[in-house]
């Protein structure tokens, strides 16, 4: 079995995932890539093409989703608040396509 690893540097974040007792090897601030294995977990809010390269590496990508007002945007959050605002993990995978409109 695989490692899971927890990618935030928000303290509400983490402590939300804690609380729902979500399996977590390592939590980390920022990802490298280089320890992705074969069925890893990889659980944050990362960009498209980290979420690629996750599966590019045979892992797995669980992505820490929430409706967030506008008015929220750029706080941290607590888990509290983080739970309010229905947060949650779907999980999404990626695929890297070469792009024939950045070749002009």
């Amino acid at each position: 079995m695989g490692k899971t690893y927890f990618i935030s540097r928000h303290p509400g974040a983490v402590t939300w995932a804690a609380r729902r007792g979500i399996p977590v090897d390592r939590t980390l601030d920022h990802l490298e890539i280089e320890l992705v294995h074969p069925g890893d977990t990889v659980i944050g809010t990362l960009p498209i093409n980290l979420v690629a390269r996750v599966c590019e590496r045979g892992g797995r990508y669980l992505h820490l989703s929430l409706s967030l007002p506008p008015e929220l945007r750029g706080q941290e959050l607590s888990a509290e608040t983080l739970e309010r605002l229905g947060a949650r993990l779907e999980e999404y995978e990626a695929v890297r396509k070469p792009c024939p409109e950045a070749r002009k």
